[in-house]
């Protein structure tokens, strides 16, 4: 072969590979975003879930994309969901404390960041919460544990209120730990307390038929995604009642429930955006402490006080962290 011809050869062959990108990127990392609720119900949740992953350095659409799996308070679908989410093969899962059982049992592999009102380690979550140890960690605001504060703010809102009706989505992993803290926390305070339990739009409409016949002083609504979902016909069944109630987040309050008193589920979506965030740079959630948001935050909804015949005793108002004109 002459040399002119070799050389042409080889040229042509080099041509014809493949020349890498210049700059080229490879594909940016998929968080799989699993919820029982709604998008409207848990938007602010997610914006701040967004400022923690920005807080990590990661910008949706930047170098992260989000896949949102939503049940729409279907909870049955929640298996189906999360098993596609490991079908996609996302780098990690985010998962709220409903959708929690159904995440963990898809994948023993992705990395999975919660957020749970809950104890994690009595809901078998983690085996501790310095050391979580499987492929689960996350945020954990234990609202299940604050009955007593709930239960003294009430008190002091309508301090003659002796039957303190308690509604609990039995649906819940958790609600048979926060019932026990509320059942505490009444009998430490001299209070009777009736517990009834719903998990359907019907069931609560019967719950609060069981209420108005048991006449009862004031309400107390258990921390549940559900009664989140379903803060306004809750609302309308309250008024309806015009029993004092309180909730478990500002976003009650602010669909014109009397009183909320809770963790802030802002501050505890923004830590667990940063957490994903972590695993997405190489961190392991076995080794990533289940971090403790401390953040709580009392409500009053002043314009609902006042249709109530209610004057809030300074005191409190006090220590309110926003007062809803």
């Amino acid at each position: 072969m002459r040399r002119r011809e070799f050389i042409g050869l080889v040229g042509g062959a080099a041509v014809a590979l493949p020349l890498p990108t210049h700059g080229q990127q490879p594909a940016m990392p998929v968080i799989g975003f699993l919820n029982n609720s709604s998008p409207d119900a848990f938007a602010s949740a997610v914006a701040a879930f967004r400022q923690g992953l920005s807080d990590a350095g990661y910008v949706e659409g930047r170098n992260v994309a989000i896949e949102f799996r939503w049940a729409e308070g279907q909870n049955e679908q929640l298996p189906t969901l999360a098993a596609d989410l490991v079908r996609r093969q996302v780098a990690v899962i985010f998962a709220n404390g409903p959708s929690i059982p159904a995440a963990k049992a898809a994948t023993t592999t992705i990395p999975i960041v919660f957020d749970t009102g809950g104890d994690p380690v009595q809901l078998g979550f983690v085996a501790s919460l310095n050391r979580p140890g499987g492929n689960l960690t996350g945020v954990a605001f234990l609202v299940n544990t604050i009955g007593a504060k709930r239960l003294e703010l009430l008190r002091e809102l309508v301090p003659k209120a002796t039957v303190i009706g308690f509604l609990v989505d039995p649906t819940n992993p958790a609600s048979a730990i926060e019932t026990t803290d509320m059942q505490t926390a009444a009998d430490t305070l001299g209070r009777k307390l009736l517990i009834v339990k719903a998990s359907t739009k019907s069931e609560l409409d019967a719950a609060f038929a069981i209420f108005d016949q048991q006449r009862i002083d004031a309400l107390i609504v258990a921390a549940e995604t559900f009664f989140l979902n379903r803060r306004v016909q809750l609302v309308e069944l309250a008024a309806r009642l015009a029993v004092p109630t309180m909730y478990h987040l500002r976003e009650m309050a602010a669909a014109g429930g009397l009183m909320s008193y809770g963790t802030s589920i802002s501050d505890a979506y923004r830590q667990a955006g940063v957490y994903t965030g972590k695993i997405l740079k190489g961190a392991k959630p076995a080794e990533l402490p289940v971090t403790q948001s401390t953040k709580f935050e009392l409500v009053i909804n002043l314009k609902t006080a006042r249709a109530l015949g209610l004057t809030i005793p300074p005191s409190l108002l006090a220590i309110a962290d926003e007062a809803i004109e």
